[in-house]
Order: structure tokens, then C-alpha cells, then sequence
């Protein structure tokens, strides 16, 4: 039997105490705290999330049975796509949704459901307000109060419902009455640098190493992106630096040139790639990626599990790059530091009619280069990957050092296929002074998790984008930064504004508690203006009545 079920069950004793509960309770006048919109933006023409942001609506949590025009106030646990579908079916004034500060590594199934419900609240445009905030103990008071106020409202005794009604109290939510606009000169910034091989020619194959470095979740504000996708990035910037050792001496470079990169706008259908893709083939002149370009490597997801699967469009053929990665992959793991480790590869054909591509390869697929997605999850669809939950408590540090390991050993045996042919298969290339540490992994991924990283929270001048190339500019050459911009009249993405805001709650009483309070003085007039009224008559009877009892 459900909570709900449980309370309507209640025996009347119960019930009543709500009500006195509501009465008795201290609670908190006026609150005021920090509020994250949930998502709004355009992507290719499509609208996304909630188009408002103002909220004046008294507050109730899910126990009450109308919800028509009130602040629905809900933690993370009472979310599912029924109660969702149920707010919006009520016509709900708004939502606020609270966010554990601390969440543990495994989630709980109520967490799960949430995870994998957020990008389904995102798929089209929601009318009413959305907001998050993070809990903290005023705030579990306030959801408390207009819990017990919304079971008063639910009993089956009418009584009840009238006491709860009259003396029940709630929250009066208010935000600032600026409505949300299109925020001005949105951008997507790609970085990039390269290793050069042992031959600086224009006929030396070239390796690309790619990871998109922006979160997404359902507020951009609370978008940190532990796992998606920083662990992806904390691995490329391991290797960035394991690999540039190995290439500081013209005599130890390996056979391919090695581009590295980190691309903008992963979460949204990854423009930032491919908008880099497409000027690198306008300007093929002075590209390495333009022809000769043997494999992309994409990595998302690396944070965790015992499986590595590599997600490819089409299955790759043998003698090539990626038919020799693959190879490379299922022998490494067979190494005694990585047994246990599983490895498959995901075919997923890129369909034209598809209008969001399921990994960042894919935009390379369709610019016919040869790419795949290297992931601990098998599935594009994980709620993982779009969730305000990808916390820093979502990743294992010590399986991120094991498939960094894993990866770099891969792509040194592709390099230095000649050489490594020639020594002991257990052998391994990043080991004492090249081997991968685990601290710096550690402390990338704290400084990453430390922010926010939605696509439209990182302008040209965000920290993060000058600590990324400036890491890159200590270990590659020929760095660049790609700027794109969305197209004047046809944008392939809009952002819009509003997205932190402050929330007030006044605690107020209903309207009914007005009329209540209207009758009794009413009454209390009319009783005032009878004993006026007959004033006399009475006095003289209280006279008789003395003068009597003074005779006998």
C-alpha cells in the first residue's frame, strides 16, 4: 500500500493530530533561498524545457488531491512520470523540486527513476515554472508544514477537512516577475593541439582523441557532470601528458600524428564537433583532419563499472584502425592488472531520419571518418549521461586509473605497433615514471566537478575554458581555439537567461481561514450589537432580581 493509500486509511485520531500538528508547529515565517530553472533552450528549431519563470502560488506537495494553481513542492524520491504527467494534468501553477546535497555512490531506486526521467521531462516544452534547490533544513521544515497542510485536505471526514481548511497554513512561493529571454552571443568553444609524428609530412596518418567537456542535467546550475563527461575529459588530459613524454624526442614519436581535443556542446547533439569538423574540412589546406585521418577516438563515461564497450556505426573492417584498436583492447585486458574487465563492441547504425545522434562519434560517421565511442555504459539512452545526480560521488577513481591504463596501453601498441611487436606481450608501456597517477586524475576531476558546466553557463572568458588550454599548451603543439557561433537567422541553438533566481515563502492562511474569521466576527458583532440593543431590559431585570434578594 502506497503512503498516500496509508494516510487516507488513517484512523481519526491520526488525523485530528495533523491538524494540531499544523497548529502547534513553530515553523518559519518568510524564507528566502536560491532557486535552478530547469532547462530552456532551442536546439534545431525544437524548443526544450520550461518557457516560464515567475511563480505566485501557495505551496502543496503531492498528498493533496488538487493540485490546480499551487506550487507543488517534492523531493527527488516522489518523482515518477506518473506524478509528473498528474501535475501537469491538474494545471499546476509550478514545481520546486528538492535536491539532496549529498548523494551516496549507489543510488537508490527512487534516485534511478529520477535519473532516467529527466530527459524525458526535456524532450518537448513545458508551459509551467520548474525549479531546483538543494535541501538543507529549513527547507525539509517548509516541505514538512505543507505536507501535514495537504493530508488535512485529503481525509475522508468532512469535518476534517473544513478544520483543516480553516486552520490549516501554508506558503505563499514568489519569484522575481522578469520573464526569460534569448540570452545575447551564445558560443561553443573546441579546443584543440597536437603531437606530431616521427614524420612532419602531410601523408602521416592522424589519430584524434576526442572529448566533449560541458554537463547537462535537467537546471544547468546543478549540470556538474561527473562521469559525462568528466571523466572522459580527466582521461584525455592523462594521456595528453603521458604521451607528450613519450613524444619529446623526435626519435620516440610514434607513426601516427596525434590530435587531441576537447569539443563544446556534447549534450547538445554535439555541435561543438561538428561544427569543428566542418571547418576543418573548409579549410583542408591547413588541416590534419581533412584526409589520412585513421581513427577518432571519442571517449564519455569512463568513471566507472568492469566493462569497456566500444560503440562503433558500422562494424569495422579488418585491417583497419579500428578493427586493430578493438584487437588491441581484448588483449590488453587479458594483462593481470586488468583481468575482470569485459570487453564488447556496440553496433548502432546512424539513421537519417534521427534527429539527436547517440554518441559523439556518430558526427564523425557522418562525415565518413572512421570513429568510435569508447564507454563503460552499453547504452546511449543511461540516465547518467543527462542528470543533475552525475555527481563527483558517481566515479570510482581508482576504475578511472584502470581504464585510463587500459586506454593508453591500447593506443601505444596502435602507435607503436613495429616496436612493441617486438618485446613480451606482458610488458607494459606506462609504467614508474610514465605511469598513469592516480592523485592527478583525482584532482582533475574535483577541479572539474567543482562547477557547473552547462553549455550556456561557459562563455569565451570562463575559467574553464583558459585552465583547459592552458593545460593543453604545456604538453601539445599548435593549439587552437575554435569559437562557433550560432547563424543570425537560422540559430542551431538558442539559450535563454533566468536560470538562477531567488525564491521567497511567506507562510500564509488560506482564503477559507478569511471567511472563517469574517463569520466569527460577525457573530461576535451581532452578539455586541443585541446586548447594546436590549441593554436596558436586561438591566432592569438584574435590578429586580438584587432588589428581591435584599427583601427576603
Amino acid at each position: 500500500m502506497s503512503d498516500r493509500s496509508a494516510q487516507h486509511g488513517a484512523p481519526i485520531s491520526r488525523r485530528m493530530g495533523v491538524v494540531v500538528l499544523l497548529i502547534l508547529l513553530p515553523g518559519i515565517a518568510a524564507l528566502e533561498f536560491t532557486v535552478y530553472r530547469m532547462q530552456q533552450y532551442s536546439l534545431e528549431g525544437r524548443s526544450h524545457g520550461c518557457r516560464l519563470s515567475q511563480v505566485s502560488a501557495e505551496s502543496r506537495t503531492l498528498d493533496a488531491e488538487l493540485l490546480t494553481r499551487r506550487c507543488v513542492i517534492m523531493k527527488i524520491t516522489d518523482f515518477s512520470m506518473e506524478t509528473w504527467s498528474r501535475i501537469l494534468s491538474q494545471s499546476a501553477a509550478a514545481i520546486l523540486i528538492l535536491v539532496p546535497v549529498d548523494l551516496p555512490a549507489e543510488l537508490t531506486s527512487p534516485e534511478r527513476l529520477f535519473m532516467e526521467g529527466e530527459m524525458a521531462i526535456l524532450r518537448n516544452e513545458t508551459l509551467l515554472p520548474v525549479y531546483f534547490t538543494l535541501e538543507d533544513p529549513e527547507l525539509l521544515e517548509m516541505y514538512e508544514e505543507s505536507r501535514a497542510a495537504s493530508l488535512s485536505l485529503t481525509s475522508s471526514s468532512a469535518l476534517e477537512v473544513m478544520i483543516g481548511m480553516v486552520m490549516g497554513s501554508g506558503f505563499q512561493m514568489t519569484t522575481s516577475e522578469i520573464q526569460s529571454k534569448p540570452m545575447k552571443d551564445p558560443v561553443m568553444v573546441t579546443l584543440e593541439g597536437q603531437l606530431p609524428g616521427h614524420r612532419e609530412a602531410a601523408t602521416t596518418p592522424t589519430i584524434a582523441v576526442v572529448a566533449h567537456y560541458d554537463a547537462f542535467g535537467a537546471a544547468p546550475f546543478l549540470a556538474y557532470g561527473a562521469d559525462s563527461n568528466g571523466s572522459g575529459v580527466s582521461v584525455l588530459l592523462e594521456m595528453i601528458r603521458v604521451f607528450h613524454a613519450l613524444y619529446s624526442s623526435p626519435w620516440s614519436r610514434g607513426r601516427y600524428n596525434v590530435l587531441f581535443s576537447l569539443t563544446g556542446g556534447g549534450k547538445l547533439n554535439y555541435q561543438g564537433s561538428k561544427r569543428w569538423i566542418e571547418e576543418h574540412l573548409d579549410h583542408s589546406e591547413f588541416s590534419i583532419l581533412h584526409e589520412n585521418v585513421a581513427l577518432v577516438l571519442c571517449l564519455d563515461t569512463l568513471g566507472n563499472g568492469d566493462s569497456l564497450h566500444l560503440h562503433v556505426s558500422r562494424p569495422p573492417a579488418e585491417g583497419t584502425a579500428q578493427w586493430e584498436i578493438m584487437k588491441e583492447l581484448q588483449s590488453v585486458v587479458l594483462m593481470p592488472p586488468f583481468l575482470g574487465v569485459n570487453v564488447s563492441v556496440v553496433h548502432k547504425k546512424i539513421y537519417l531520419g534521427e534527429t539527436m545522434l547517440s554518441w559523439e562519434h556518430e558526427q564523425f560517421s557522418v562525415q565518413r571518418l572512421p570513429a568510435l565511442t569508447v564507454s563503460h555504459l552499453d547504452n546511449h539512452k543511461s540516465g547518467v549521461k543527462t542528470s543533475i545526480l552525475d555527481t563527483r560521488s558517481r566515479v570510482d577513481v581508482k576504475k578511472l586509473r584502470r581504464n585510463t591504463e587500459i586506454l593508453c596501453e591500447v593506443l601505444a601498441r596502435l602507435l607503436y605497433k613495429d616496436t612493441i611487436r617486438r618485446i613480451p606481450r606482458s610488458v607494459r608501456v606506462f609504467e614508474g615514471d610514465l605511469g598513469v597517477r592516480e592523485e592527478r586524475l583525482a584532482a582533475l576531476l574535483d577541479w572539474l566537478t567543482s562547477q557547473p558546466r552547462a553549455a550556456q553557463l561557459i562563455t569565451k572568458e570562463h575559467p574553464i575554458l583558459s585552465t583547459l588550454e592552458h593545460l593543453l599548451r604545456r604538453h601539445l603543439k599548435h593549439v587552437r581555439r575554435h569559437v562557433f557561433k550560432p547563424d543570425d537567422r537560422n540559430p542551431e541553438f538558442v539559450f535563454y537567461d533566468q536560470m538562477r533566481q531567488t525564491m521567497t515563502s511567506h507562510r500564509v492562511k488560506p482564503a477559507v481561514f478569511d471567511l472563517f474569521m469574517a463569520l466569527v466576527i460577525a457573530v461576535y458583532l451581532g452578539l455586541i450589537h443585541q446586548a447594546v440593543q436590549n441593554f436596558t431590559l436586561v438591566y432592569c431585570k438584574f435590578i429586580h432580581l438584587i432588589t428581591k434578594e435584599k427583601k427576603k
